[in-house]
């Protein structure tokens, strides 16, 4: 087992080696330059531009735009091109915005969607069924932005409570408590509006493959020889059913970048999707490249969580050293 961890962790940091270079270079040769973000300012002249291209290292090769960009990167002296912040700083700061943001709502996602289909695949063609099956179709098909302005409206009017932002503006001065509770109101509503379309997808999922697993032979058997329901089902079906969401809950990870733009710029949320995209209509090269390494770093570490379940869930996985 140590030396698959131990393989599977070299070839992940060969894989991401790689990646830096593809992501680095698709992103360096795209049309356009940072240095004429501001084209239209009658006093950017070709020696201000020329200055900010040796500034930021544009001036040289491809090569060694990308030794410095990484050397700066692991070194913390990155800075950006939009507001000449330390770049990992930014991240970090958005990282801890959009943490919670993001807990709550892979957290509602999948303690709802499991048993939603679980139970409406026990329960097939009944009236529980097609009513999650209608509801999950109609959240999947809502627009995101739609429902988050109905609920803004539906929250001001009805409760009085602000919901755009991370918090009040002058809520910490009243006390530690009033503080706690206005940052919960300001979390709820965001992240239940994230997970709902999450929860009718799972949902649908999790039905699907409970209903394929239902209908194996040793399920029968389980039957036949007089095992009670709930323990066939969450006992023996559950477990197998559970194998292909392994691999979904661990690319679930790198939603921690992405995040959802539209909730967070309809919320006003400053977390890592909108710094992403400010960045990229900005041309904030240093800011791009660097969510980028982020996120595959993410994704590499989702799969390597993922196969480390597999390893715990399904005894019929063996690894054995080469």
């Amino acid at each position: 087992m140590i030396s698959f961890l131990g393989r599977n962790f070299v070839e992940k940091l060969i894989t991401l080696f790689f990646i830096s270079i593809i992501s680095f270079s698709v992103v360096m040769l795209a049309p356009g330059d940072p240095s004429e973000i501001d084209p239209m300012n009658p006093k950017f002249t070709k020696e201000d531009i020329q200055r900010l291209r040796e500034a930021f290292d544009l001036d040289k090769p491809l090569y060694m735009q990308y030794y410095l960009y990484y050397k700066k990167l692991f070194t913390n002296t990155l800075l950006s091109y939009k507001d000449n912040q330390p770049v990992l700083s930014k991240i970090y700061e958005r990282f801890l915005n959009s943490l919670p943001l993001f807990i709550v709502g892979t957290f509602l996602t999948w303690c709802l969607a499991f048993p939603l289909g679980i139970h409406a695949a026990l329960r097939r063609q009944s009236f529980f069924d097609r009513s999650t099956t209608f509801f999950s179709y109609f959240f999947i098909s809502l627009p995101s932005f739609f429902l988050a302005y109905l609920s803004i409206i539906f929250m001001v009017k009805f409760f009085n409570v602000p919901v755009i932002g991370l918090a009040t503006f002058g809520r910490e001065s009243v006390g530690i408590w009033y503080m706690i509770n206005d940052r919960i109101w300001h979390l709820v509503l965001p992240s239940m509006l994230g997970a709902f379309a999450g929860i009718a997808i799972l949902s649908r999922y999790v039905r699907g493959q409970m209903l394929e697993v239902i209908e194996q032979d040793y399920i029968r058997t389980a039957k036949a020889k007089g095992l009670p329901d709930d323990q066939v089902y969450y006992k023996h079906a559950l477990r197998n059913a559970l194998l292909p969401f392994i691999t979904m809950f661990g690319l679930v990870i790198p939603g921690l970048i992405g995040g959802s733009v539209i909730i967070e710029s309809i919320f006003a949320w400053p977390g890592m999707g909108r710094l992403g995209y400010d960045a990229i209509l900005a041309r904030d090269y240093p800011v791009i490249l660097s969510l980028n390494f982020v996120a595959a770093c993410l994704v590499l570490l989702g799969t390597f969580v993922s196969d480390v379940f597999y390893m715990a869930a399904d005894p019929r996985i063996s690894i054995q050293d080469k």
